[in-house]
């Protein structure tokens, strides 16, 4: 979830571990305990006595784009699952059964042959978009020639193994699929044809850059022009300086509940804006049912003991770390870049995070209890599995070695108290390091997108990642390869501009032992990790835990570990 961030973390406090213990329906299975929650796994049918009211969302911040081929937020992600639907979708409950993918818009998982590189699918009958228009083969073809027209950040890792991609990657404007995917209207199939076997497509088929829109899209950016949906909602305003309002889809009607369930508020309201003050305020005092944001610290302690209840802590498959620009000056340079790695006091950023019960300390960029994890540590005092303690003398030394003392570095933030706070706690260590360290805090709206742009020549940014789905090439294909590097492009989720040829070729042998043998797959990914942790392209700094804070007003609260809170799944009073 994706897929960059944008869900932050919770400020320092010494009160993280009362918030936590407090905490009743925090549980590592996304299960729910709470007062106001029900025990709902999300299979169950449909309760009508529970429909109805507007849910209120607050965050201060919007995520920029509605597009759902082009954002790649987290924050946007989450709503996307009760709107748009492709063929697949993860299974809509709670805890470890989320990551299960079922037939969404298809009436079956595919029919999977020629050695595993052809998906057919039939598509269901009688869906209709929130437009009024029936949804047909037509519209999936052009949904799939749509990713690579409005160059969609993944084009170039998720979907650039089907037939006719490589076309379609070097002109956009032009891409047909031309024998990758194929319709069959008669039949109402559809016919997804790969260049060689992917064990991973039916997870890439199930996240929102793979739905289905009407085929008269527009081929660029809809940018704040929401399209329309498949799912039980659909915006009917969008304007990201103030407010998100979605309403029912009048045309909606529950074909899967596992896939697809009817949502229970008749409308959610998100507004953007407030101060992070202002949203816990609003929260208790039921003004707000759910705040995107973290708390701050001085407003925890109330949270952990008076509304206990209301808050929800899960682990997380994701990690906050730091990006150091690979093609500019001083990051060029292998040994400056290491020496962030070996600087960072990552105890001081769990502390800055939220504390030990909200976070620990992360040395490899696949989180610990991810397929292909390995419990390794190369910047860590003393050597070890795990991280102690930062080495600030052997970073100096390093810096020395590389010449590039004395030089500008900038620091791209969120401009949210807990990223400016680390930030600010970076710039006083790259200072240490003997750098001329400026801060630059940016809109959490923007900052995402200008970071990945080459134009604007970020030295040092401060982002995270949050899963798309559960495998180990989501993080490091997606994060670091050749293909994921779009000089000039706000799509270019390679932040680094790593690109090694060498380790580009493990990452392809590490996908094509994936699709006979996942065990020694993992392993091939767990040694690629550690090959691009001595080049240091990136700083891991820490694996998150995420609390949800919600008003006495919600029921039946759902964590899903691949969307996180099911918003639709709430009951209002």
């Amino acid at each position: 979830m994706s897929r960059s961030t944008r869900r932050g973390a919770l400020a320092a406090a010494t009160v993280a571990l009362a918030l936590t213990a407090a905490a009743c329906s925090s549980s590592d299975d996304g299960s729910s305990g709470s007062p106001t929650s029900s025990s709902g796994s999300g299979t169950g049918a449909f309760q009508p006595q529970h429909k109805g009211g507007t849910l209120k969302l607050v965050a201060h911040a919007a995520a920029g784009t509605f597009d759902p081929q082009v954002n790649y937020t987290l924050q946007y992600w989450q709503l996307y699952q009760s709107m748009y639907d492709g063929l697949l979708a993860f299974k809509k409950v709670n805890g470890q059964a989320s990551f299960t993918v079922v037939p969404d818009l298809a009436t079956a998982l595919p029919k999977i042959t020629n050695g595993g590189k052809t998906y057919t699918f039939t598509l269901r009958k009688g869906i209709t978009f929130s437009n009024g228009k029936a949804l047909t083969t037509d519209d999936v073809v052009a949904s799939f020639q749509r990713i690579f027209k409005v160059s969609s950040p993944t084009a170039g890792t998720f979907y650039n193994g089907i037939v006719g991609a490589d076309a379609c990657l070097k002109k956009p404007a032009s891409c047909t699929l031309k024998g990758g995917v194929t319709a069959d209207a008669k039949a109402n199939t559809v016919t997804i044809n790969l260049t060689a076997a992917d064990p991973e497509f039916q997870y890439k088929l199930a996240v929102p850059h793979a739905v289905v829109v009407p085929k008269d899209s527009p081929t660029k950016d809809a940018g704040t022009k929401p399209l329309p949906t498949t799912g039980p909602y659909m915006a009917a305003s969008y304007d990201p300086n103030r407010a998100l309002k979605l309403v029912r889809n009048p045309h909606f009607k529950e074909w899967s509940r596992e896939a697809e369930p009817e949502g229970y508020p008749d409308a959610i309201d998100y507004t953007f804006g407030q101060t992070v003050e202002s949203e816990v305020t609003a929260v208790e005092n039921g003004l707000a049912d759910w705040m995107y944001d973290p708390p701050p610290a001085d407003r925890l302690n109330e949270i952990g003991t008076k509304y206990a209840s209301q808050a929800h802590v899960n682990p997380l498959t994701a990690f906050w770390y730091a990006t150091l620009n690979v093609n500019m000056a001083p990051f060029n340079n292998k040994s400056a870049r290491q020496a962030i790695n070996w600087a960072v006091d990552r105890a001081a950023v769990v502390r800055l995070y939220g504390g030990t019960n909200l976070a620990s300390p992360a040395c490899t960029i696949l989180p610990a209890g991810f397929p292909g994890h390995v419990d390794t540590c190369d910047y860590t005092k003393g050597g070890g599995t795990t991280w102690k303690a930062a080495d600030l003398a052997k970073a100096k030394a390093l810096v020395k070695q590389s010449g590039t003392a004395g030089q500008e570095v900038g620091i791209v933030v969120q401009d949210d108290d807990v990223n400016k706070s680390i930030g600010q706690y970076l710039q006083s260590l790259l200072t240490q390091l003997g750098y001329k360290a400026k801060l630059k805090p940016l809109s959490g709206n923007i900052q995402f997108t200008y970071i990945q742009n080459t134009k604007n020549k970020v030295q040092l940014a401060l982002t995270s990642w949050y899963q798309d789905y559960p495998a180990a090439s989501d993080f490091l294909n997606v994060l670091l390869s050749c293909a994921s590097f779009h000089p000039g492009s706000d799509s270019s989720i390679n932040i680094s501009g790593y690109c090694d040829k060498g380790v580009d070729a493990k990452m392809h042998a590490a996908l094509k032992t994936a699709e006979t043998d996942e065990k020694s797959a993992n392993q091939q990914w767990g040694a690629i990790d550690q090959q691009i942790m001595v080049d240091s392209p990136v700083v891991p700094l820490i694996n998150p835990k995420l609390i949800d804070f919600t008003s006495t007003r919600v029921g039946d609260y759902q964590f899903s570990k691949q969307f996180y809170m099911l918003v639709s799944q709430l009951w209002v009073k």
